[in-house]
């Protein structure tokens, strides 16, 4: 087998919304689909993540406020976890701040050797942004 891409989708409530948070910290819309749009991507050089409103897999923000600092605040969002390798996790947590994003874990080094900064987006999904600790 040969992989030629991968593009996870997210189930949102709001796609404007969704876009709309994506480019907060940087990322721009590829493309959309419908009147209005319901499904589309956005986009941060050659990776997309595809925005499905209210459809395609699961979505739910849980109680905790944090991601990998409580027991088994990890588990509590029912939406998808997404690691994404970057090459400036603190440059990113300062725009999550700028754009008052949910935070859920600020820049953390790893003890797997990664610096880590969580994200939430209002549907519940994490997004794991992490680079070489060393």
């Amino acid at each position: 087998m040969k992989l030629e891409a991968i593009t996870p989708i997210l189930n949102v409530s709001d796609f404007a919304a969704g876009v709309a948070w994506f480019e907060s910290w940087g990322w721009k819309k590829a493309w959309d689909w419908g009147t209005p749009p319901s499904f589309g991507a956005v986009c941060c050089g050659d990776a997309s993540i595809m925005l499905c409103q209210g459809a395609q897999g699961g979505r739910g923000r849980g109680a905790n406020t944090t991601t990998f600092t409580s027991p088994g605040d990890e588990q509590a969002d029912k939406g998808v976890w997404l690691w994404i390798g970057v090459d400036d996790v603190d440059e990113l947590h300062r725009l999550a701040l700028a754009a008052r994003l949910d935070v859920t874990l600020p820049p953390t080094d790893m003890p797997w050797g990664s610096r880590e900064l969580h994200l939430r987006h209002p549907d519940g999904h994490v997004i794991r942004l992490g680079q070489d600790a060393n």
